[in-house]
């Protein structure tokens, strides 16, 4: 990934930070957050160079080169998928996403086909209207305006958002964070190529499948001290939350070639030099 990817997605991170200090946990989630931004990007980049190099005809001349293995929806998609019925009443769609511990469900017909998405934002809208029917002035007409048709549905087909937003088995996991992203959807239902619901898959299936784990970063980046440097064993290389730590003796006319391989690792966010000459 290039330093502007890195850049970009540092700064969409950001976007999203509080105004209060951060909470133990929030370092890391927004570490990971970068990351996951970074992958988008890089996946948009490499899709758009792939666009850029086919000649006019669509097709690229001379043999085809080898693929590397891609990640598939499929791979990564949890199946069976819980849904509801059009005709789910209200109160039991709330039940169902909180047994389900989601925060939203595919609504599908009677061939189990999705025909839309029923979300906590959309029970809340009904809620709120319930507990306020009547808004004073411009601002509350124009709320309950938004909220009307939302207000009035007593059953899961009523109340969900369509046309759903759906995603094939087929489908790159790159693509499939991409329209996530692009959505601000949180679950995507995965259906066949007849619009039959056969799974689902979540933002967090999908980091995880785009974002590989700081013990795969490791073994990486230690395969490449072997490569680089003479006295292998005399480097210690930690990583944390991507971030690279390469302490120890080495020879310093050798560190600055690996730690350029290093930084070319995918998923690496940073790299920390501790090296020491020998």
């Amino acid at each position: 990934m290039s330093d502007f990817e890195h850049s970009s997605a540092e700064k969409e991170a950001r976007r999203t930070m509080p105004g209060r200090p951060w909470s133990p946990r929030e370092e890391p989630r927004q570490d990971a957050l970068r990351r996951y931004l970074g992958a988008i990007a890089g996946a948009a980049s490499a899709r758009s160079t792939e666009e850029s190099e086919l000649p006019v005809g669509g097709e690229k001349s001379g043999p085809p080169a080898p693929k590397p293995a891609v990640l598939r929806v499929r791979d990564v998609m949890r199946a069976p998928a819980a849904s509801v019925a059009g005709d789910t009443p209200f109160l039991e769609v709330a039940h169902t996403l909180a047994r389900e511990q989601v925060s939203a469900l595919p609504v599908v017909d009677s061939d189990d086909h999705v025909i839309g998405v029923v979300s906590e934002s959309d029970l809340l809208a009904k809620a709120a209207v319930m507990a306020e029917p009547r808004r004073h002035g411009a601002v509350g007409r124009l709320w309950q305006h938004r909220l009307y048709d939302k207000s009035h549905g007593d059953t899961a087909a009523m109340l969900m958002t369509f046309p759903p937003v759906t995603v094939h088995p087929e489908q790159r996991v790159a693509d499939a964070a991409w329209t996530a992203a692009h959505g601000r959807l949180k679950r995507l239902p995965v259906t066949s190529h007849h619009g039959r619901l056969v799974g689902v898959v979540s933002r967090h299936d999908l980091l995880r499948a785009l974002i590989r784990d700081d013990a795969e970063i490791l073994a990486e980046v230690e395969s490449l001290v072997g490569l680089h440097l003479l006295e292998p064993r005399a480097v210690e290389v930690t990583v944390d939350h991507g971030v690279v730590t390469v302490a120890g003796n080495a020879d310093r006319a050798l560190v600055p070639e690996l730690l350029t391989s290093v930084r070319d690792i995918d998923d690496v966010v940073g790299v920390i030099d501790n090296t020491e000459a020998v």
